[in-house]
């Protein structure tokens, strides 16, 4: 951990802050830190099923989406610091509670931490599938260490355009990165592997719909076609709404269409995807949990 936060590169940034006395892009230091953790029914079926999803919700985030729905704990921050030890415990709680899985939402900025987190639980008789719930803007090689601790990878694939990237998340090269970190997550677990109708292994990933298809659908569709067979499960999401910053541009100061909807889902099936859901649309905030204001 102190080599990683010493001169942090844990996320494709590479700030090279020292995290044990400065923050860079993600405004994390050097502890970990929790809004809060609880089972959550609002995940697919498939991972939350009937007993929920043990998701733990990061604060701080490496990417500054102007729409995020989140932003009271990604961009404010709000939370509280624990550390390693205390989230391994955390982890066990879920699991004793009933929880399906262990599912780690946002997690990149604090991955070093994350790993000796789960290798603690592990130690200590935590058994349930690993869920890693990320926007995809990742450092490979820290991907790469989580192959054995994560069995299920949930990344977003949120643009295809790199200038939409940058116009709104702040970040430079998102579909490069992205895709390699997809592509090791894929190489490491595999298609979803299920039983009884919850997920035990693989990899789902997540196409949120911006509106006037700025995400650009089916360049991501396809992309994903060609590396990974149509047996690849995916969600379709259409839960976007107007939040946070986003009344500051125009063109996604709106929620999805009708039209746009009908599009993105007629790509889905003209490609000859087959796995997965399609989400209805939503332009209210039923999907954002009640984050904790510290």
């Amino acid at each position: 951990m102190k080599n990683y936060l010493s001169q942090c590169n844990i996320c494709p940034h590479n700030c090279v802050v020292n995290r044990h006395e400065s923050k860079g892009f993600c405004r994390a230091g050097n502890k970990i830190k929790v809004n809060i953790s609880q089972l959550h029914f609002g995940e697919e079926p498939i991972l939350s099923r009937t007993k929920g999803s043990g998701t733990i919700f990061f604060s701080h985030c490496n990417l500054r989406c102007v729409f995020c729905q989140n932003f009271l704990i990604s961009h404010r921050g709000e939370g509280s610091e624990i550390s390693i030890t205390e989230l391994a415990e955390m982890m066990l709680d879920l699991q004793n509670r009933g929880a399906h899985n262990i599912n780690l939402v946002s997690p990149s900025h604090f991955s070093v931490q994350i790993i000796q987190a789960l290798q603690e639980a592990k130690k200590k008789g935590l058994s349930v599938p690993i869920i890693w719930n990320s926007n995809a803007y990742e450092n490979t090689e820290i991907i790469k260490q989580l192959d054995g601790l994560v069995d299920i990878y949930l990344p977003d694939l949120k643009y295809w355009d790199n200038q939409h990237a940058e116009k709104y998340s702040g970040i430079l090269n998102y579909r490069e990165h992205s895709c390699a970190a997809i592509r090791e997550m894929f190489w490491q677990v595999g298609n979803i592997r299920a039983e009884e109708g919850l997920a035990k292994r693989g990899m789902m990933i997540r196409i949120l719909n911006l509106p006037h298809n700025i995400n650009n659908v089916e360049k991501s569709l396809s992309w994903i076609k060609e590396n990974f067979g149509t047996d690849i499960w995916i969600s379709l999401m259409f839960q976007y709404y107007p939040a946070f910053k986003a009344n500051k541009y125009p063109e996604i100061n709106k929620g999805i269409t009708k039209e746009e909807y009908d599009y993105a889902v007629s790509i889905f099936y003209i490609l000859g995807f087959h796995n997965g859901y399609i989400q209805e649309i939503s332009c209210s905030d039923e999907y954002t949990p009640d984050f904790i204001k510290y």
